[in-house]
C-alpha cells in the first residue's frame, strides 16, 4: 500500500472517531449556554457545569448552523427540558389548549383553554 492511501485512511478513522465520541447527557462542559445537536431530535445545553437534553420534537428538529444551534421545541410537551434561555417564557402546548411555560428548566403547564396563540413572542390563551 502507498503512504498517501494509508493517511487518507487513518484521516477519515480518525474523523468518524471524532464525530462518535461528542459529548453525552451528564458529561462535564465549560461554556455554559452553549448547545450542541447530539440527535436531529435532541440538543444539548450546557448547564451548570454538565451537558442536560433538551427534546427538539417540533418537525424541525435539532439543527446546527454557523450561528447558532436551534432546536424547534413546538411538539414539546410538560415535563420535558427547557433551556435556561427559555426559563419564564410561554408556549402553546401542540394541541393548542394550554399554555406551557419554562420554569426551573421544566416545561408546567400553567392554563387551560379553548385556543392558545403566540404573536409577536407573547403567548395567550383563550378562555
Amino acid at each position: 500500500m502507498n503512504r498517501s492511501f494509508l493517511a487518507l485512511v487513518s484521516a477519515v478513522g480518525s474523523l468518524l472517531l471524532t464525530a462518535c465520541g461528542g459529548p453525552g447527557s451528564g458529561d462535564d462542559c465549560d461554556e455554559p449556554g452553549s448547545f450542541i445537536c447530539q440527535e436531529s431530535v435532541l440538543a444539548l445545553e450546557c448547564r451548570s457545569g454538565k451537558w442536560r437534553q433538551l427534546p427538539c420534537r417540533g418537525p424541525l428538529g435539532c439543527r446546527e448552523t454557523d450561528e447558532a444551534v436551534r432546536c424547534d421545541t413546538s411538539g414539546n410537551g410538560p415535563g420535558d427540558a427547557c433551556a435556561a434561555s427559555a426559563e419564564g417564557r410561554g408556549l402553546c402546548r401542540q394541541d393548542g389548549k394550554a399554555i406551557l411555560e419554562c420554569r426551573e428548566g421544566i416545561l408546567v403547564e400553567t392554563a387551560s383553554c379553548t385556543s392558545c396563540v403566540v404573536e409577536d413572542s407573547e403567548v395567550s390563551c383563550q378562555p
